[in-house]
C-alpha cells in the first residue's frame, strides 16, 4: 500500500527529533552535512493541491492587502516593523547558530540583539549595522542540515508556502521553541506576531513584480516555485549548483 504523505512526514520526523534529542544531552557531535539534489515530490498531485489554494489566497487577500500596506503605511514605518521583526528573530538566530557549531555568527547576533534592543529603541532601529554587525540568518532547518539530516521530500502547505520534510520540521521547531514566544508576556507577544505579518506584506508589496511572473506568467507556476524554492533555498545553505549545469536563482533578486 502507498504510504500517505502524514506517514511519510512522521517517519521523517523521527529522525530529526531524535537527533535533536541526543544533541541536547550533549550526548553526540554534529553530524555532516548532505549535499541535496534533483527534486524529490512523490506527493506532487496533493501538493498541486496546496499550491491552487496559496495562489487563491494571494490573489484574494494577501496581494490586495500587502498593496495597501505599500500604499499607505510610511517608509519609515516600514522600515521600523521590518527592523523591529528582524530584531526579534535574533535570539532564535543565536541559539541556532550555537547549535550548528558556528560560534562566530552565534556572538555576532548576539551583541547585535543587545545594541539594536537598547540604541536601537527596541529594535526599531539598525545602530549594530554601524558596527559592522550584520545579522546571520539562520533556522533549525539549516541545523538540521548541517546535523547531516536529508532534505527530504518537496511539500507546499496552505498559507505558508513551499517547503521541505526538513525545513517543515525546522519551521515547527522554530515556532515552538521560539525564546521570544516563551519570554514575552501577553499581549506583547501579540505584537511581535503583528510585526513578522506587517514585515512579510511589505516583502510581498517590494517583490511583487517578481512574484506576480511567477505566480500568474509561469506557464506552470508551481513547477516554477517549486524550483525556485528549492534552488534558493539550497544557496542558503551554501549548496553547490546542481550537476545539470542550472545555476542557482534568487526568486528575490532586483
Amino acid at each position: 500500500m502507498r504510504r500517505t504523505l502524514i506517514s511519510e512526514l512522521l517517519q521523517n520526523l523521527g529522525k530529526p527529533v531524535a537527533v535533536a534529542m541526543v544533541a541536547a544531552s550533549g550526548l553526540a557531535a554534529c553530524g555532516t552535512a548532505v549535499a541535496d539534489q534533483g527534486i524529490n515530490d512523490p506527493y506532487e498531485q496533493t501538493n498541486r493541491a496546496m499550491h491552487s489554494v496559496n495562489v487563491g489566497l494571494d490573489r484574494a487577500l494577501v496581494k490586495p492587502t500587502s498593496k495597501v500596506y505599500g500604499t499607505i503605511v510610511p517608509q519609515p514605518v516600514k522600515t521600523g516593523v521590518a527592523n523591529f521583526a528582524s530584531n526579534l528573530s535574533l535570539p532564535g538566530d543565536v541559539v541556532n547558530s550555537a547549535l550548528q557549531g558556528n560560534g562566530e555568527a552565534s556572538v555576532r547576533n548576539t551583541f547585535r540583539f543587545l545594541i539594536n534592543s537598547t540604541l536601537g529603541v527596541g529594535g526599531l532601529f539598525d545602530p549594530a549595522k554601524d558596527f559592522g554587525l550584520a545579522q546571520k540568518k539562520t533556522d533549525f532547518g539549516e541545523t538540521l542540515y548541517v546535523w547531516g539530516v536529508g532534505e527530504g521530500p518537496y511539500l507546499e502547505f496552505p498559507g505558508l508556502g513551499p517547503s521541505t520534510v526538513r525545513d517543515a520540521v525546522g519551521t515547527a521547531v522554530d515556532f515552538a521553541a521560539n525564546p521570544v514566544s516563551i519570554v514575552l508576556p501577553k499581549p506583547e507577544s501579540y505584537y511581535a506576531t503583528a510585526s513578522k505579518v506587517g514585515s512579510k506584506l511589505g516583502d510581498r508589496d517590494r517583490y511583487s513584480e517578481t512574484i506576480d511572473s511567477v505566480l500568474y506568467d509561469s506557464a506552470d507556476s508551481y513547477a516554477q516555485t517549486r524550483l525556485l524554492y528549492l534552488q534558493n533555498r539550497r544557496f542558503e545553505l551554501g549548496q553547490p549548483a546542481s550537476s545539470d549545469g542550472d545555476d542557482f536563482i534568487d526568486p528575490y533578486q532586483e
